[in-house]
This record gives structure tokens, C-alpha cells and sequence, in this order.
């Protein structure tokens, strides 16, 4: 039966890693709040789906997982490449619509798509890459390769019938696959209470046999534990996990949404939480960097956002004769050769 989280011993973390998982989610937010910027001066176009305040929610399974590990999620998807090691450069021209995007200029906000990173999207069909994350489980257990797919969705996408038919054949098949819905509370503007009877998510596994836990992912180590425990299961051969991200999205479901559904006490509710805040006070508390240090890191990392600018305005839009291209996949059947 799945369950909540037992009580493990508390792990601790490096000097080295707290200021990575500070650098790389300061990262994502100083390019997250540019692109909120640049949309508002309509640099860039169509959707666009923040992060701001998701941020662990990534950076703590990175450092828990392998190079070679594959990840997949939806469309708010700009700051999973970036940190899984993604030129920051190539994500941004892709916001521009430009021929040097990681998508060739041709995805957009929502369909970011990195396979030297082992990304494999970005996917704009709410729910569509839930069943991937299963596929993708399914090819690394037939080839026998180690590795494993995490599968992130929003808490929206749970209400999908894929979501269900995933998790059944995940673990029927014992798919190294770990499920991870982003909770932050909010399906576009409606919140998880007006949609189920069942609010506490997690407990959705239950159904499929299937280990389960609520992770508060305000807290990156808390991330981290967690999909390493995931991880663990996976590797030895025992299936999927589904991880519940309790988590909260400063903006709105996109740039378009004023989010005028909830309330201004709650947003600060949960800024008092912020994850890049409580890991800059652990690096200041255990005198690992000084606020100096610090600040000279922010102006670096904004000094490096507005270099991905630079490079986005001065590429070129893809030429019109690439409209046709790379829709269908090269055929390699030799045996239906005539």
C-alpha cells in the first residue's frame, strides 16, 4: 500500500553542494524574472509559463540523480534544461523564436528539447508526456541500461485518464519511471480542492500499489532525499515511485494570468518559505559564503542572463524554407526497402 514518508535518518549536505543548489536555482530565477521582462516587452511571444518559486522542485533531483538519468515534463519547462546543464543561451534564443534556440527556434516556451542533457521535453498537451515518462522507464529497464526517467507534471494533469493508464502499467512492469506532480496548488487558476475529493495527491498511488509520498519542495535537501529514495527502488528493479511536490508558483499559470484567485496574504505566505532563501541562510548560518560573496554571485549570474539576451536578439529567425523540416523522423527500416 503507498504511504507517506517514513522518518530516515537526516542526511547532510556539503559545502559544495549548498552553494551549487544556490547558484543553479539563482540562476533559473534571475533568467525566469528576465523573461518575464522581455515578454512584457514582447521580445518574446506566445505562452510563457514561469518558474519562480518551482525552483527546487529540479535542483534537488539533479543532485540526486545521474548523468544519463532522462527527465521529461510539461510546459513550464525552462529551467529544467538549464539545470540539467542546458547552454542558457540556447534556451533563451528558443524564447525569441530564434534559429539557435535548443529547439531550433521551432518549440517555443513549451516545448524545450535537449538530448545530449537527456531532456526529452517540454510538452504543451496537458498530461501528453506522462505516458513518455512511462515509455521512456520502459525503454531503459528492456535495455538494461541502469538509468530511469522522472516524469514531472502539474496537479492538473492527474485529472487525465493517461495519468492513471501510466501508473498502472508503471508498475505493473515494475518501469523504473518516478512520477513527480508538481502541486502548487493551482490547475491554471483553479485549485486542487475544486477538482477531487482526494487533495492530498500522493495518495493517488494507492490505487496502483504504488510507493508514495507528500515532499515539501520548498525545501531543495527535502527534494533531494526524496528522489534519491525514488531513485533507489528504481534501480533495484522495484518500480515506480510517485512523489508528491508541494510546492507554489509566485506569478500566474502563464504571463496572461493575473491570478486574481488568490489572495495577496497567501503569496507571502509562501515567499517567507522560499527555497533559494533557505539555502542562502544555511550557506551564511554555516559561514560557507559571506553576503559579499554572495551579492558578487547574483551580479554574475544577472551578468550572464543578460548575455543570453545579447546572444538571442543578434541570432537569426529560422529561414522560412525550414517550415517543412523536422517533422518527420528519417526512416531507418532497411528491410521495407524495395
Amino acid at each position: 500500500m503507498a504511504k507517506a514518508k517514513t522518518a530516515t535518518k537526516a542526511k547532510t549536505f556539503s559545502k559544495e553542494t549548498y552553494l551549487h543548489w544556490y547558484e543553479s536555482m539563482l540562476f533559473m530565477r534571475r533568467f525566469e524574472e528576465k523573461a518575464g521582462q522581455l515578454y512584457g516587452q514582447q521580445k518574446i511571444k506566445g505562452f510563457c509559463h514561469l518558474y519562480i518559486g518551482q525552483e527546487a522542485c529540479i535542483a534537488g533531483a539533479v543532485s540526486a540523480l545521474r548523468k544519463g538519468d532522462k527527465y521529461i515534463t510539461a510546459y513550464r519547462d525552462h529551467a529544467h534544461p538549464i539545470a540539467l546543464g542546458s547552454d542558457p543561451k540556447k534556451v533563451m534564443a528558443e524564447l525569441y523564436g530564434k534559429e539557435t534556440g535548443i529547439s531550433k527556434g521551432k518549440g517555443g516556451s513549451m516545448h524545450m528539447f535537449d538530448k545530449e542533457n537527456h531532456f526529452f521535453g517540454g510538452h504543451g498537451i496537458v498530461g501528453g508526456q506522462i505516458p513518455l515518462g512511462a515509455g521512456i522507464g520502459f525503454a531503459e529497464k528492456y535495455n538494461n541500461t541502469g538509468f530511469l526517467c522522472i516524469c514531472y507534471m502539474g496537479d492538473g494533469a492527474v485529472r487525465q485518464g493517461a495519468f492513471h493508464e501510466s501508473l498502472n502499467i508503471a508498475m505493473t512492469m515494475k518501469l523504473p519511471t518516478i512520477f513527480v506532480i508538481e502541486n502548487n496548488g493551482y490547475a491554471m487558476g483553479t485549485s486542487v480542492k475544486r477538482t477531487s475529493n482526494v487533495t492530498q495527491l500522493y495518495q493517488l498511488g494507492e490505487s496502483y500499489d504504488i510507493p508514495s509520498e507528500a515532499v515539501d519542495a520548498m525545501k531543495v535537501e527535502e527534494v533531494h532525499n526524496a528522489v534519491a529514495r525514488a531513485a533507489d527502488r528504481a534501480r533495484k528493479g522495484d518500480g515506480p515511485t510517485l512523489l508528491e511536490f508541494r510546492t507554489y508558483r509566485y506569478k500566474g499559470h502563464s504571463m496572461s494570468d493575473p491570478a486574481k484567485y488568490r489572495t495577496k496574504e497567501e503569496l507571502e505566505g509562501y515567499k517567507k518559505q522560499d527555497p533559494i532563501e533557505q539555502v542562502r541562510q544555511v550557506i551564511l548560518k554555516k559561514k560557507y559564503a559571506t553576503e559579499e560573496e554572495l551579492k558578487k554571485m547574483d551580479g554574475r549570474l544577472k551578468d550572464e542572463v543578460m548575455e543570453t539576451v545579447t546572444f538571442s536578439e543578434e541570432s537569426a529567425f529560422p529561414p522560412t524554407s525550414d517550415a517543412y523540416s523536422d517533422i518527420y523522423a528519417e526512416p531507418n527500416y532497411p528491410y521495407l526497402e524495395v
